[in-house]
Formats: C-alpha cells, sequence, structure tokens
C-alpha cells in the first residue's frame, strides 16, 4: 500500500527543528539537524532505560524497533530481511566488502571520485589476497565514465564499488545507469549511499546495486551512530561476514554454526536502542513528505547558493555533474579553508571543510588541497541562502568585520 505524504511547509518543517532558531546550518553533509521528533524518539527511550533498565526497556521497544527495520525497505524499496542496521555507514560498508568472497586476480572496479575509507579497504584488500583495483576515468561531466566502465568489464571482475553522491563534489553518479551495466555482465554491485540517502528518492531495484550503505546522521537527519545496509537476497548467501557473534549466527554444535538466513548476520548483538528508534523516527518524518519535491528543493537552493558563490571576487566553484545535489565546494582565493570556516562559525554558520585525504584521487587530478563544503537541506531558506552569500561577501571585502 501506497504512503500517503503531506504537502510540504517549509514554515512547519523549521519549527520543527529547533536547530533553525540557532545556526544557520549548510554542514548537512556532515550531520543535518534532527528534527523534534527524532529528538524525542532518542531521549525518551533513554529516559525508559534509565527508570526500567536497558533490557526491559528494549524488550518494551521490541515492535518500534520492528518498525524501523520496515521504514528503512520503505525507503529503500526492499524487504525488511534485506536490512542490517549497524552503527554507521562506514561499518556497513565494510561489514559487505570483507564478505565478498575475493580470490588473486579478481578485479574491484571503482570510480575517480571513491571515497576514502571504502579505497582505504581496497588496497588493504589487495595485499591480503591478491586483488587489483582499477580506477574508470570521468567522463568529460565528471561523472564516472559509462562507456569506460563497460569496456573494462571481464570475467575476472568481481565487484563495481561506486560512490553515489561524492563527499567532495556536487556531482550525483549514475548509479542506476552503473547498476544496468553490472547487471548485464552479471558483476556484484556495491553502492555507497552515504550522502544521497535522504537526499532523493533511492529504490534499489531500480538502481541495481545488490548491496547498498547508508548513514542516519546526514541527509537523513537522524542521530549519530546510526546506519544500515541493504544485501539483496539472492546474494546474502554467498557473503560470509567478516565478523559474527550470537546475533549473527546460531551456535548449533561445538565445532559448528549457522548463520542467520537475512541480512542480519551482518549486525552485531549489542546496539544503542535509542539510536535505532532515533533512526526509524528520522526516516519516518523523511517519508511524510512527497521526496521528489524534496529533491528538487534541495537542488533549486543549491544552485541559488552556487549562483550567489560564482560572482564573488577571488570564490571558484568545484562542482561538477549532469546532476548536481546538495552539496557546494568552493576556494577562496588567498584564503584557507578552514579560516573561511572558522570565521563563518563565529556568525552562527556551519560548513565543514574537505581535505585532499578525504578523496584522493579526484582532488590530486583537480589540483585542490582542500574545500569549503555548503551543504543545503530542505529546510533551509533562500533567505539563509542569501545571508551566507552576504556574509561571505562582507568577509572577502572587510576580513577584519567578521575575524574578531
Amino acid at each position: 500500500m501506497q504512503r500517503q505524504t503531506r504537502a510540504f511547509d517549509l514554515a512547519q518543517v523549521r519549527a520543527e527543528t529547533p536547530g533553525c532558531t540557532e545556526v544557520l546550518h549548510f554542514n548537512n553533509a556532515g550531520a543535518a539537524l534532527m528534527p523534534q521528533p527524532v529528538v524525542e524518539a532518542v531521549s525518551a527511550h533513554l529516559q525508559r532505560e534509565a527508570r526500567h533498565g536497558g533490557y526491559e526497556a528494549a524488550e518494551e521497544a521490541r515492535e518500534a524497533l520492528v518498525h524501523v527495520y520496515e521504514a528503512v525497505a520503505t525507503l529503500l524499496g526492499c524487504q525488511p530481511s534485506e536490512v542490517a542496521l549497524v552503527e554507521n555507514a562506514t561499518r556497513a560498508w565494510d561489514m559487505a566488502f570483507y564478505a565478498i568472497p575475493f580470490a588473486p586476480g579478481d578485479r574491484i572496479l571503482t570510480g575517480l571520485a571513491e571515497y576514502a575509507s571504502n579505497y582505504l579497504a581496497f588496497l588493504q584488500m589487495t595485499r591480503r589476497s591478491g586483488v587489483r583495483v582499477e580506477v574508470i576515468p570521468d567522463d568529460e561531466y565528471g561523472q564516472i565514465s559509462l562507456s569506460a566502465l563497460r569496456n573494462a568489464i571481464d570475467e575476472h571482475v568481481r565487484v563495481i564499488a561506486l560512490t553515489h553522491v561524492p563527499t567532495n563534489n556536487g556531482l550525483v553518479n549514475p548509479a542506476a545507469e552503473v547498476g544496468r551495466i553490472a547487471r548485464e555482465a552479471g558483476v556484484l554491485y556495491l553502492l555507497d549511499a552515504t550522502q544521497s540517502v535522504g537526499q532523493m528518492p533511492l529504490d534499489v531495484r531500480t538502481l541495481g546495486c545488490d548491496i547498498l550503505a547508508g548513514t542516519g546522521r546526514k541527509f537523513l537527519r537522524g542521530p549519530r551512530g546510526t546506519g544500515f545496509l541493504y544485501v539483496r537476497q539472492e546474494v546474502l548467501e554467498h557473503l560470509e561476514p567478516p565478523l559474527i557473534d550470537l546475533h549473527a549466527a546460531s551456535w548449533t554444535a561445538p565445532d559448528q554454526y549457522a548463520l542467520r538466513p537475512d541480512a542480519r548476520r551482518f549486525e552485531c548483538w549489542e546496539a544503542s536502542i535509542a539510536n535505532r528508534l532515533g533512526l526509524g523516527a528520522a526516516i519516518d518524518y523523511f517519508l511524510q513528505w512527497d521526496q521528489q519535491r524534496l529533491w528538487r528543493r534541495i537542488r533549486d537552493l543549491a544552485y541559488l547558493l552556487r549562483t550567489r558563490l560564482t560572482p564573488l571576487p577571488g570564490v571558484i566553484v568545484h562542482d561538477r555533474g549532469v546532476v548536481q545535489g546538495g552539496i557546494v565546494t568552493f576556494t577562496v582565493e588567498g584564503w584557507e579553508a578552514e579560516m573561511i570556516r572558522q570565521a563563518l562559525r563565529r556568525q552562527h554558520i556551519n560548513v565543514s571543510v574537505v581535505s585532499q585525504q578525504a578523496a584522493l584521487l579526484d582532488m590530486q587530478a583537480r589540483g585542490l588541497q582542500t574545500l569549503v563544503r555548503a551543504s543545503v537541506h530542505y529546510y533551509n531558506s533562500e533567505e539563509e541562502v542569501e545571508r551566507f552569500a552576504r556574509t561571505l561577501e562582507q568577509l572577502l571585502a572587510d576580513p577584519t568585520s567578521l575575524l574578531s
């Protein structure tokens, strides 16, 4: 049954976001401001733990916890049995990647803008298992080249691993097109959706991915310490987690064990129940709105921000891609990115800094050391975009006015 959505109301959304009265928050690609229902879900369960006991509070929340799996499944267009809840997207991604049975000579295909933690795992696997990691070049728009990817595939390709939205760039990689190539070739497809989930509608069947990792704290507006993993049912039996416990498997005999048949084989028994309930509340909050409407709003706000930044003296916007999302990256001539961040922070404006270490191949290829990253969300306003641009313009014109 299709979920009914509500008409988007910016004033209501901002009223339900306590942080909107405190800061101008353009650091949603780091950790977005939580809406009040998420804060209440987390704090209410912590109160129950304090008053009733941790195990007892978890038992009381059993049905609510089941709903979290259902919420993730609705969000991604999959079955609850294909969902695992973990503490962050990196751990989710790692649990799946290290479960792939690599053999010497296997090839890993990835993109130029792959996230550092993922690429470090590739490099470790080259040492452990003798696999090769090969980077597919960008096309003329800065996204992964589909023609080069198709031409690179042979019988030795074990997995295509792609970051959907890079941490250091406004582009949105053509994940569904990559999925079609992977399906045609019968190659495993691992998608890092850390920066895309909560920005745009995602459906794993349309994307064609076998595995997807996501986080709660970024555009989903959930609490930190939450993440999830989707693993397609048909590939589950071929993936044994690198770590297991009494939740992931059953100890069936002194020398035997049996893995769970569902994706929860990638989980650990101990977890923050409060945070998981907060994740469920965040997904419910997101799903109450028309996701396409929110995605258009994020793109429109980011476009407005890029339009306002581009004419400023010394400011260079570095975003690429045919489709661009809510991440806006720029440099300012004569200024260190960290100085810009600190100066804006004094004005109660939040941005972040992306260093070359976060996406080494892409940043080196473009000759970039650090970037200022301003990431907008649907609860941000057009007035905030204008205020951001005016504040930066004032800073560049008269640095002493904002640095004191």
